[in-house]
């Protein structure tokens, strides 16, 4: 007997991060929640977003050529559930969840000022894959609240409680378990005063 159930191919691969896209401008803005995405390169820098057509934000990112992914966390869950179910074309998602637009520097869509990290994007390229169209998108700059930043200037990313989207459930992110390449690591010897 097989140890694994086998189901029809679908989407699992879980957990993923979810954010907050902010979109359009500063006024005539919109949030849409996304749990499609993700880092697609290192240099240049490029990540993508899914979206499906037929949503409100779609449109506006297709016709602006810019977005901005704000990281999500356990302050924001309601408000990140409650973008992702409502339409912004009949609903003020900032006014409603008493979110602050704050000016990018090198995108006229709003930032999300409660969001831990705010990473500007521009569009650089539509793919469409079916029920969802991927925009892949240049990152122009990060934003990191300043109360994230350790003594260092490195961004401290336990302290901001991040939360995570698993089949139909959000999760706060647990507790760091190690680092890259941590398990290759030659340890450091005791030095003898």
């Amino acid at each position: 007997m097989k140890s694994k159930v086998t189901w029809k191919a679908g989407t699992f691969i879980y957990p993923l991060p979810v954010v907050m896209v902010s979109c359009g401008t500063m006024e005539k803005s919109n949030i849409i929640t996304v749990a499609w995405t993700g880092i697609l390169n290192t240099n240049p820098a490029r990540v993508y977003i899914a979206v499906r057509p037929s949503r409100y934000s779609y449109s506006l990112i297709k016709e602006q050529g810019e977005f901005v992914i704000n990281l999500t966390t356990k302050n924001l869950v309601k408000a990140t559930d409650w973008c992702g179910v409502k339409t912004g074309s009949k609903v003020d998602k900032f006014k409603e969840m008493n979110l602050t637009k704050d000016k990018a520097n090198f995108v006229n869509c709003p930032m999300i000022k409660e969001s831990p990290v705010s990473v500007e994007c521009k569009v650089r390229e539509i793919q469409e894959m079916g029920s969802h169209h991927v925009f892949v998108a240049d990152v122009l700059a990060i934003n990191a609240d300043r109360q994230y930043i350790d003594e260092k200037g490195a961004f401290d990313i336990s302290k901001c409680d991040l939360i995570a989207y698993a089949n139909g459930h959000y999760y706060l992110l647990g507790k760091k378990l190690g680092k890259f390449g941590f398990s290759v690591q030659k340890k450091k010897k005791n030095k003898k005063k």
